[in-house]
């Protein structure tokens, strides 16, 4: 792709964003209305969580097959048809009968959604070459996440009580289709040299593997978590990985090239985005479950409570990016970690949901950690692949924050349905809820750990012979942070 002038290369970022953007909205609007959708389609825990995890189950199983069909395909024309099937799918949201037809329709808008985000990372990537810039770039593109959740529950809290919650999908069709005009205009067509076969297996593999885990952590405990329906999707899980595995280790052209991970940078980027993004989702569910059904506070009340959080992720998203760009991602990481696993146990250990102060302290501490480890997930988890490979690097990246939020909605629910039956009072909801907010403690300490393990020169070792394997096969190779 020929170099493009500064102001072009912003456009391009911009339009990126715009992308970024009414997905990320997506995802705060509609946890702001769960209550409503529960009362008005008679929706138990479990549908509540089918409700975000079809979404993000079909994200997390196509991003992949997306960012390598972009590669082959053309970039810019898959980006385009993304924001016509993902503007589609939203508005037949708005239209849909019952909660069946909701999660039918949500899969809709996540096969769009696929070809969004790991397809503008890929054009991020591809346009701004140089690492620091391109590190500023991804702090941008983080940033959006934190304008989405400052946006997105105020928004959505105002739409939920004065419209319904059909109207938390209209705001999607006029921005894609903005987007969809400026994308035409602006944005360069561009391919992989060599782009990666289809893996038709694969990707059955992943699908079969995602699916069946995360539908036997929902529906565990209604069925019993020993019932031979649950036990029968457990293997199925364990089958589908080892199949994953076997096979793609095989494969010439891999759905997931497994030699990416014996880049200890780039697996910690992988299992970090996992554990930060499951607590998200599990920070949002039963937050927006507490605020609404315990405290009786309206959805736009409930989206003015979160504002600490989301303000804070809007203010240190880029202040990560920068970072990143001038230290590297390890003080990002640590910061981000021990901010996210110190909210977890204010909530965990010391009821933080007792008082007000200790309630936004500990938003405004998880708001701090979540803006803070966006970035380095991204920058480490795209610098360890091959630039021309740029759309499944995005992609490997992407699919790990949906897996994460997926597991997040899955296991925090499950927790929550456990002792469902018994938490009608606000006393009886907190002692339900204690286990998920250690739960999101671990997550945070995980961060941590690995931000400490996966960026210190051992790591950078890993990273360098991964970098060799590649090298070999393809002379001339770079990894995307080389320095020119």
């Amino acid at each position: 792709m020929p170099e493009l002038s500064r102001r072009r290369r912003l456009l391009v970022l911009a339009i990126c964003c715009m992308s970024l953007l009414i997905v990320s909205l997506d995802n705060t609007i509609l946890n702001v209305a769960l209550p409503s959708i529960q009362r008005d389609l008679h929706a138990s825990v479990a549908g509540m969580q089918w409700t975000i995890d079809a979404y993000t189950l079909v994200l997390a199983a196509l991003l992949m097959l997306a960012g390598s069909t972009a590669d082959r395909l053309g970039r810019r024309r898959i980006f385009l048809i993304g924001l016509v099937v993902f503007a589609a799918g939203s508005l037949l949201c708005s239209l849909a009968p019952s909660l069946e037809w909701l999660v039918v329709f949500r899969m809709v808008q996540a096969v769009g959604g696929s070809m969004l985000n790991p397809v503008a990372m890929s054009i991020i990537t591809n346009t701004f070459t140089e690492p620091r810039e391109r590190a500023r770039a991804i702090g941008a593109w983080g940033g959006v996440v934190g304008i989405s959740m400052a946006a997105g529950p105020v928004i959505g809290g105002l739409l939920v009580q004065s419209v319904g919650w059909r109207s938390i999908f209209w705001i999607n069709v006029p921005i894609g289709a903005l987007a969809l005009f400026l994308t035409l205009r602006y944005v360069p067509e561009s391919r992989a040299p060599k782009p990666r076969r289809v893996d038709p297996v694969g990707q059955l593999l992943v699908i079969g593997l995602l699916g069946s885990l995360t539908y036997a952590i929902i529906e565990a405990p209604d069925a019993g978590w020993t019932s031979p329906e649950i036990l029968a999707f457990v293997l199925l899980a364990l089958a589908s990985l080892a199949g994953l595995i076997g096979y793609e280790r095989r494969r010439r052209e891999p759905l997931i090239d497994l030699r990416f991970f014996h880049s200890a940078p780039f697996s910690g980027a992988t299992v970090v985005a996992v554990c930060a993004f499951a607590a998200l989702a599990g920070f949002l569910f039963i937050n927006t479950l507490y605020l609404q059904n315990i405290r009786g506070l309206s959805a736009l009340d409930a989206g003015l409570y979160m504002l600490p959080m989301a303000g804070m992720t809007l203010i240190f998203a880029p202040v990560s990016g920068r970072l990143v760009g001038s230290r590297g991602p390890r003080l990002s990481l640590l910061l981000a970690g021990t901010a996210m696993g110190a909210s977890g146990l204010l909530f965990a250990a010391f009821d933080a949901q007792s008082t007000n102060p200790l309630l936004f302290t500990g938003y405004v501490l998880f708001g701090i950690g979540f803006g803070l480890v966006n970035a380095p997930i991204t920058n480490t988890a795209v610098s360890g692949m091959p630039r021309a490979q740029a759309g499944v690097a995005a992609a490997v990246a992407s699919t790990s924050r949906q897996v994460g939020q997926s597991l997040g909605v899955a296991v925090i629910g499950a927790v929550l349905a456990s002792g469902a039956h018994a938490a009608a009072t606000a006393d009886a909801f907190l002692a339900a809820g204690r286990p998920a907010w250690w739960i999101i403690a671990g997550c945070g300490a995980a961060v941590l750990l690995l931000g400490a393990l996966t960026t210190g020169r051992w790591a950078r070792a890993t990273a360098d012979r991964t970098a060799a394997l590649f090298e070999d096969e393809a002379p001339g190779y770079r990894p995307a942070d080389a320095r020119p």
